[in-house]
């Protein structure tokens, strides 16, 4: 069926309308990062700083260390992605080939494990942590990434898994590989795409992550980034507005750059999870 015009002009419309509003706050943080003070507290606000300038760079690297806080944010945030991932592919492909009662249960378990809350288990898992004497390092940090995104990254592939023809493992089968072989060497490059999908999703999870590294880091050296962005508010809660905006405006920069160049195989893992065979 054709589409008509009048419904095609309204679709190009609610789009852009919607593009527009995932867009504003990103382009106004920028445009805050570059005006200096005067304008920052102008009545008559502009989208373009008539003065821009890069004091706000400055002063935030000044006064935070950003630079260590995001390669603190970067090992966690990595670590937790690429663990997530070698655990949950092969769970996942148990899991939609093996229909049985146990993998439906888990299922279920993955889907209602992402309605808890964090504040639900932060007391346990505080506890849990300083048995294990990660509590105030990056690897106890780490760690809790990989159990939080696990759930999300398992339901992900197990998706991508069955949109994988049975056909194909079972000529590997007639040609003698394994299980194992067959995995590694038949299923895992059709599964590269939803890989890139899940590993980008557990990446910029554990990157924007707040709540678990203010409550399980301690040390000023070993805090993440969206702790160190706080500093920039002051103890009545007045914020430092251009540095902030600038500190921000960097700390988005990472996940929009892995995004892009994982685009491509991003877009086909979200359309081959989403399509049976």
């Amino acid at each position: 069926m054709r589409t008509r015009p009048s419904a095609r002009a309204g679709q190009y419309t609610a789009l852009l309308a919607y593009l527009i509003f995932l867009a504003f706050p990103f382009l106004w943080l920028l445009s805050t990062a570059f005006k200096p003070p005067r304008e920052l507290g102008s009545l008559h606000p502009t989208w373009i700083p008539r003065h821009p300038t890069l004091a706000n760079f400055r002063q935030a690297f000044d006064e935070q260390p950003l630079l260590h806080a995001a390669l603190n944010s970067l090992l966690a945030a990595l670590g937790a992605a690429v663990i997530a991932v070698l655990i949950a592919t092969p769970m996942a492909y148990v899991m939609a080939r093996h229909r049985t009662r146990l993998a439906r249960a888990a299922s279920g378990w993955v889907v209602v494990s992402q309605a808890f809350p964090f504040v639900l288990i932060i007391i346990p898992l505080f506890l849990v942590l300083k048995r294990l004497r990660l509590i105030d390092s990056l690897a106890g940090l780490t760690l809790v990434y990989v159990v939080w995104s696990l759930p999300f990254a398992l339901w992900m592939l197990v998706g991508y898994v069955r949109a994988v023809p049975v056909e194909l493992e079972e000529a590997a089968a007639v040609d003698g590989a394994g299980r194992l072989r067959t995995l590694v060497s038949v299923t895992a490059p059709l599964l590269a795409p939803g890989i890139a999908a899940t590993a980008l999703f557990a990446f910029i999870t554990a990157w924007n992550e707040f709540f678990f590294a203010l409550v399980l880091l301690k040390s000023p050296g070993n805090r993440t980034l969206p702790v160190v962005l706080t500093h920039f508010i002051g103890a009545e809660g007045v914020a430092d507005l251009g540095p902030l905006a600038a500190a921000a405006f960097l700390a988005t920069l990472p996940s929009l750059v892995v995004f892009a160049l994982l685009q491509r195989r991003i877009t086909g893992g979200l359309t081959a999870g989403a399509v049976k065979s």
